[in-house]
Order: C-alpha cells, then structure tokens, then sequence
C-alpha cells in the first residue's frame, strides 16, 4: 500500500508514513467516534439521545478569526502569527488564508520550522482542501526564506542540477513550491525533470515531488511515467501518490490520469504490488470502490468516468 503522506526529514532522506494515518484529522474524528460509541453503551436511551443531539450539534463556533485574534496579531511575533494562523487554515477558519496572503512576505527569515509549526506544516500538506496545502506552502518557503522570483530560481538552478545530494534535493523542493506559486514553472519543470533519470535514488525521489508540488499539467505524463517504470519500487510509489493524493494537482487534473491508469490496469506482465497501487490510485482519484478489476473498470469509466 502506498504512502499518501511524506515525512520531511530536514529535506533530505525520504521517510513514508502508512496510508492508514493520512490524514491526521481524521484519525482525531474516529478517536472521537470511539469515545462516543463507549458513551452510548452505558447512558441508555436518554444518554443516547443527548449524544445525538450533540453531534447535530458539534459546531463550535463560525469557524471566523475572531474580533479578539484580528486585533492582537500585530502584537505576536512572526512565528506566533504563523502558528495560529496556519492552525487556523487547517480548522478551516474564514479568514485565516487571506491574513496568511497578507503576512507571508513578511514572515521570511523571521520564522522557522520549530516542532510546532512543522508539524501544522505536515498536518496542511496532507489537507483535502488545496487552499490550506497551498498555505502551508507559502508557510514553508516562508520559513525557508525564499524570495518568490526569478533570481531564486536562478540561484537555486545549478545546485539542483549538479549539486551534492543534500543541497540537491533542498533545491529540487524548493523550485517545486516557487514553480507552485507561479515563479517560471515552466523552466522550473524543466530543472525538476532533468532529475528524474539520475542515478541518484533520493535525488529521483525530491524530483518527483517537486514534480507533484509544481502540479502543472505538464508534470502528469512524466509522473504516469514515472510509475510505471522507475526502476526503484520507492520512487514509483511517490509518482502514484503524487498523481492520486499528494501534492498540488487538483481533482481535474488528477483525473486525466485515469486512462493512462487503466492501460495500466490491463498490463498483466505488472507485479503484484504495481497492480494493487493503480487500483488504489484509480480508487483515490475516482472515490469509487471497485474491485481490483480492469474489465469492472473500464465498464464504470466508460459509463462515468470522462463526465
């Protein structure tokens, strides 16, 4: 089973993490259920019916920055602003992406990837909302104190073409974000991809996720490619969960993948866990829970898929 999330380790020895555990938020919620359950089983009816009530009504608050919040950030150091404000976006509160637009600039060189806020950081680039991943990468280039133009990428260029494996890979994911956030992605994509032959392992695998953070169109056939015939069985796993659950692509863009998978799907020289990762990438891209069948497939894609 592939990882769907990614373990940054001072960006440089790629870590997986169980897909069982991704997201965190949603471990917090069965952890909750649990609790629940365990109430219900020994309140009896009337404790049963508080329990519902409740849960129809587990809203806390707007879920707005409040009036308190907004008048006390410029008073909070740039790492204190960060902190809240990413843990904020992740909570979904309204406003907090657009303080964070607002304050990012600011913040560079001024904060960093403390225990706390890398792990908001994670917590944001595993969300099912686009809008909070790409807060936590403004948060991250931010802490890294990148400038977001074109001399960065000149600067940050010949490392990651030739650098040592450290630097290399620090470049690669660095050009991947800024590409991300509109700073020449199509010369950035062209830096990431000619990565992804080296014989390097660790430098393919930082190329592959720059690949899935820059998350143009044009990074879908490499990744697809990527997959299928990486000769690392580590790399064609971050290829698939780059197409199907990290990263930047959106849902649109994730299901152009689809055909390309299925192909895929009806190759049956693929080893066992290849097959057992298209069908995963086709059920996370899809949300469908078909069996690990390439003929059920084709039949639900030809009925649905292309709508």
């Amino acid at each position: 089973m592939y990882s769907a999330r990614i373990w940054f380790n001072y960006r440089l020895e790629p870590v997986g993490i169980g897909f069982a555990e991704w997201p965190l938020m949603q471990t917090g919620t069965l952890i909750a259920t649990g609790l629940l359950v365990v109430g219900v089983a020994s309140a009896g009816v009337a404790g049963q019916q508080r329990v519902r009530v409740n849960a129809a009504q587990s809203k806390a608050s707007a879920s707005v920055l409040s009036e308190h919040e907004t008048d006390v950030l410029d008073a909070m150091t740039p790492q204190q602003q960060a902190e809240l404000l990413l843990e904020r976006s992740i909570n979904r509160y309204h406003g907090a992406n657009a303080q964070i637009e607002a304050r990012v600039d600011g913040w560079r060189g001024k904060i960093t990837l403390n225990d706390r806020l890398n792990n908001l950081f994670l917590t944001g680039i595993n969300s099912d909302d686009l809008t909070v991943r790409a807060a936590a990468l403004e948060v991250d280039i931010a802490a890294r104190n990148l400038e977001k133009n074109s001399a960065a990428v000149d600067r940050l260029e010949p490392e990651a073409r030739e650098g040592a494996q450290g630097p290399r890979a620090n470049a690669l994911w660095d050009l991947g974000l800024l590409g991300n956030r509109g700073v020449e992605p199509e010369r950035v994509a062209q830096i990431l991809l000619s990565s992804i032959h080296d014989e390097n392992v660790n430098v393919r695998y930082w190329a592959v996720e720059g690949l899935a953070y820059l998350a143009t169109d044009e990074t879908i056939h490499p990744l697809l490619e990527i997959f299928r015939s990486d000769p690392s069985p580590m790399i064609r796993e971050r290829a698939a969960c780059g197409l199907a659950q990290s990263g930047m692509l959106s849902q649109k863009q994730r299901r152009t993948a689809v055909p390309k998978l299925l192909d895929f799907a009806d190759e049956f020289s693929l080893d066992s866990q290849m097959r057992l990762w298209v069908f995963q990438a086709l059920r996370d891209i899809t949300g469908q829970s078909l069996p690990h069948d390439p003929v059920a497939w084709r039949r639900w894609y030809d009925l649905n898929g292309a709508r």
